[in-house]
């Protein structure tokens, strides 16, 4: 198995300090948060935790620097420059963090040196591309006997807390980091308890990189201290958050008394619709990667699938075949296709949603076992007979878990894929592109693929509808969210 390199375990020998106005600190507090590997259930190092009065420090400093313009105040190709810089540096240390998004978040090598940090580099390429192109628009007013200049720009909103998930650490850092920057605005970003390393590592290259100081706090700690004391901030303008819907509605409580701007990236519980004209030899493959990939912690898993009767055998037949064959262990280990989940405690949570399914009169065609003494193991598991009313096939198991129900016509496809609170993705499978055009204008979700699933294209906006979220990431939606449109009206 692959041994972490001198680089990463010097990295890690020490207690992490967190940045926080500028500069490395133990916080007032100066507790100690242990951060562990879920594939050993070892501890690998740790951080020092912020707290809400390091949070008020942070804010205030943040502000600042948005006053000052010591950030916004850069001529778009400085801020360009930077960007892209930091791009460069996280390719330089690629294995690095994706060590650390292994070991800590439990993540196959492979998939994290060459698919993830690639990703999170170019996603602070894409949008120094937009730095120098963000601008914003005349009008002309109509004011009888009086003539106007008018003119909107696009501002950044100014300190923007950035609130991400331990299923992705360094690619949903990138998303909310990248856009946040380009748009001018002062960054707080909080990432998740359980996987903090690879954010904070990444601060320090935005440091090398030349983000002035001030412009970007990092501060792990708990949610309900560090998260809340964010989003209740006065001096906080903009939360973009990415999380569980519970906790996003939670999150819309806590801001209302600033009224402060919001985006939300919440729950799923993806359709993966499968007509029988589909090229099943793509599909299947393409339907157990959708639900098994990161032993199913993606929010865009497929973790509903929706066949057409009369292929519905066959399909079944195959994810069964997949499901068997994938091999769990570290993602350090070549030879692992799939790693641990991320906690015991969400394993048990897992297990039990699986064990509650069989209870409701699912029945269990592969899978839905623990695995191994060590490391927090799943194994693949597949399900069908279950009632659509039911918990496992209405509520997020974020696990390497799937539903496979058959279909009789396009309509009952609809009216089932439909038939759930969340709206975040979907998949429509055919060769018939008149009913995949159909299709995608009623499925009810903000991200629809057809004949593929899960691709995490920067052009495109991505964000969920219903009590999937609200507003959108990448694209120039994901740039503007983190502006605010400001009218001006000269009279000439």
């Amino acid at each position: 198995m692959r041994m972490v390199s001198a680089s990463t375990s010097e990295y890690l020998a020490t207690t992490q300090l967190f940045l926080s106005g500028g500069h490395w600190r133990a916080g007032r507090a100066s507790s100690v948060l242990p951060c562990f590997d879920p594939a050993s259930e070892g501890q690998i190092g740790e951080v020092y935790l912020a707290t809400a009065a390091d949070v008020d420090e942070a804010v205030t400093a943040a502000r600042r620097a948005f006053d000052d313009r010591r950030w916004r105040g850069k001529t778009p190709s400085e801020r360009q420059a930077i960007l892209l810089k930091v791009a460069e540096l996280m390719m330089r240390d690629a294995e690095i963090l994706a060590e650390l998004e292994t070991i800590n978040g439990g993540k196959l090598y492979g998939g994290a040196v060459h698919g993830e940090v690639p990703h999170a580099a170019e996603t602070f390429r894409y949008y120094a591309g937009w730095v120098t192109k963000l601008g914003g628009r005349l009008f002309e007013p109509s004011v009888p006997g009086r003539r106007y200049h008018g003119f909107v720009r696009e501002d950044p909103i100014g300190v923007a807390a950035l609130v991400t998930p331990w299923n992705g650490a360094l690619v949903s850092a990138a998303w909310k980091l990248a856009p946040a920057l380009a748009a001018g605005c002062s960054c707080i970003l909080k990432p998740a308890e359980l996987t903090p390393l690879s954010s904070l590592y990444l601060g320090s290259l935005l440091q090398e990189a030349g983000v002035p100081e001030g412009v970007v706090s990092i501060l792990p700690g708990a949610g309900r201290d560090v998260g809340s004391a964010l989003v209740r901030h006065p001096g906080v303008g903009k939360i973009s958050f990415t999380g569980s819907t519970g906790v996003g509605r939670q999150l819309l409580i806590d801001s209302a008394q600033n009224i402060a701007r919001v985006s939300l990236e919440l729950g799923g519980k993806s359709p993966f619709i499968i007509f029988a004209d589909a090229e099943l030899e793509l599909a299947i493959p393409a339907a157990a990667d959708a639900i098994f990939s990161n032993a199913g912690q993606v929010c865009v898993a497929g973790s509903r699938i929706y066949v057409e009767r009369s292929a519905f055998e066959t399909v079944v037949e195959g994810l069964a075949d997949i499901a068997r064959a994938y091999r769990l262990g570290p993602g350090l280990d070549p030879a692992s296709t799939m790693g641990p989940l991320i906690s015991a405690a969400h394993r048990e949570r897992v297990h039990a949603m699986v064990e509650q399914a069989q209870t409701d009169g699912a029945n269990l065609v592969t899978g839905g076992q623990r695995v191994g003494e060590r490391g927090h193991y799943y194994m693949p598991t597949l399900l069908v007979g279950a009632a659509r009313d039911s918990a496992i096939v209405q509520e997020e198991v974020f696990g390497p878990v799937v539903v496979v129900t058959p279909f009789d016509s396009e309509s009952e496809a609809l009216a089932l894929a439909n038939d759930s609170r969340y709206g975040l993705a979907a998949s429509l499978w055919t060769r018939d592109v008149g009913r995949a055009l159909r299709m995608s204008e009623d499925v009810e979700a903000g991200i629809i693929w057809i004949n593929d699933h899960g691709i995490p294209e920067l052009a495109m906006p991505i964000g969920g509808v219903k009590q999937s979220g609200l507003g959108r990431e990448h694209g120039l939606e994901g740039l503007k969210a983190f502006t605010e449109p400001r009218s001006v009206m000269l009279r000439l």
